[in-house]
């Protein structure tokens, strides 16, 4: 009761301490993996033009896999107020890769996703668990990052979406 009492106080404080308005990063080129075995550089898989929300997950991780269908399952009444990209990196190491695919095909994700095999990535954007969302504005910067998931956290990721969207 406690716990809720207090997340009640700092959501109606605007306080939320697993999330934080970034300075304007760019985007590191640091290679990551298509599901093909294909190296990219993660600079290059986000849309300029184009606000892109990105969760990062592991298929062991459950609150991980919770956020990923609760956005999948919004995506579509999201778009009709925001025009916006999804993608998602799987932190799991290489042994992992079929895992993924498998994960991906069975959820039926229609969206872009790639692996971080070595936790290049991760370390570049200098987070250490997951799940950790990143939201890259129109300027291919980042713009804001969300650690950890709970349930509603998405609706902290969507209002944050609509305001970049809406922005020139």
């Amino acid at each position: 009761m406690k716990k809720l009492v207090a997340l009640a106080a700092m959501a109606f404080l605007g306080f939320n301490a697993s999330a934080q308005n970034t300075p304007q990063m760019d985007l590191p080129n640091t290679p990551i993996k298509d599901l093909s075995g294909s190296t990219v550089a993660f600079n290059q898989t986000v849309e300029k033009g184009k606000v892109t929300l990105i969760s990062f997950w592991a298929t062991w991780c459950v609150p991980c896999k919770k956020e990923i269908k609760v956005v999948r399952e919004k995506m579509a009444e999201w778009k009709t107020q925001a025009d916006f990209n999804y993608m998602t990196i799987s932190e799991d190491d290489s042994r992992a890769t079929a895992q993924v695919k498998a994960y991906a095909k069975s959820q039926g994700w229609e969206f872009p996703y790639y692996q971080d095999p070595n936790f290049d990535l991760k370390r570049s954007l200098n987070f250490q668990n997951v799940p950790f969302s990143v939201i890259v504005d129109k300027q291919g910067k980042v713009a804001y990052m969300q650690s950890g998931y709970e349930a509603g956290g998405e609706e902290i990721l969507f209002t944050k979406i609509k305001e970049l969207a809406a922005k020139q």
